[in-house]
């Protein structure tokens, strides 16, 4: 039985409609589609579940539960001691999100390079700017740092070669690619992150959060950036020291940085983030698109065939790397 946490019927019709288009399921995969709250009654018997979060009550209570699929990419927020000791296979939604965070890292670098945050701050006071009073420039011949090259990287790699950007990336592991078609003018091991970033006039963050990234961007590192570059980051909040990062952005080192997640959210009232100029802040919503369920769904049809016939999942959650 496949139980679908899940209050929300676009959801569940996604997922039906991708268990349904394929005849190697359709007849052989029972569907439950409940509410966490309701839940109860049906996951004794689940022997797979698809949910952002699974309580502690209804874990313990699926007896017979084998495989959690969750639909988040990032599963910091999503796994209990619980789960390892219940030996499960665990899958998250890496990629489903890839072209729409992508255009946001790239929409952050097209308003920083136009001078955009002047320009609508003038438009809301009914000014009229100059050319004197604007720093325009081109992502032209620029080049872009990736800090994490999975598939929000790669997504976002050829988005920024189309504007005629050079594409240097940082990656745990080399030698897993999601698609060998996406290169990079220099990979990177991620002990050598220090040497891409000082060449980095753009730099996007897309690594996930483990113990080992936590605090990965702090002081000494954000120095190691070339001066008068720009961050951006679209994974998690802690993965940068926000104390270290606001000393760059007021002291110079930094141009800018674009920033959808932070250390505490909501982000406090009185940080100083909010009155920067030379900040863009959106409230971690980079992650959505309306494409989001279609595409987590259909990751997940895949991946029921290769458990229905014993093969490897995708994006199976490895606890020696934390992701």
């Amino acid at each position: 039985m496949l139980v679908l946490l899940s209050p929300e019927s676009e959801q569940a019709a996604c997922y039906r409609e991708a268990i349904e288009r394929r005849p190697s399921l359709r007849e052989r995969v029972p569907l439950v589609f409940t509410k966490a709250s309701d839940a109860l009654a049906e996951i004794p018997d689940a022997e797979i579940v698809v949910c952002l979060r699974l309580p502690p009550e209804l874990l313990a209570a699926a007896e017979r539960l084998r495989w959690i699929s969750f639909w988040s990419a990032g599963l910091d927020k999503a796994l209990t001691p619980e789960m390892d000791t219940r030996n499960l296979l665990l899958t998250n939604a890496s990629g489903v999100h890839g072209p729409n965070i992508a255009e946001q890292v790239l929409a952050w670098m097209l308003m920083f390079t136009r001078d955009m945050p002047l320009l609508f701050r003038a438009q809301e006071a009914r000014q009229w700017k100059t050319v004197r009073d604007v720093t325009m420039g081109e992502l032209t011949g620029k080049t872009l740092g990736i800090a994490g090259f999975g598939r929000i990287g790669e997504a976002l790699a050829v988005r920024a070669r189309a504007f005629g950007m050079r594409i240097v990336a940082s990656k745990r592991d080399t030698a897993i690619r999601y698609d060998r078609s996406i290169v990079a003018d220099r990979l990177y091991s991620s002990d050598d992150l220090p040497e891409m970033l000082a060449e980095s006039d753009h730099v996007c963050i897309a690594v996930p959060l483990t113990p080992d990234t936590h605090h990965l961007f702090n002081a000494a590192l954000i120095a190691r950036m070339k001066p008068g570059s720009y961050l951006y980051n679209i994974s998690r909040g802690k993965v940068v020291d926000e104390a270290a990062l606001i000393t760059a952005l007021q002291g110079g080192r930094l141009a800018g940085a674009g920033l959808d997640v932070f250390e505490t959210e909501p982000l406090a009232a009185d940080s100083p983030l909010w009155g920067m100029k030379n900040v863009i802040i959106t409230p971690h919503v980079g992650g959505l698109t309306p494409h989001y369920f279609r595409r987590a769904a259909r990751l997940f049809a895949d991946n029921l065939e290769r458990y229905l016939t014993g093969e490897p999942l995708h994006n199976l959650y490895d606890p020696k790397r934390g992701y």
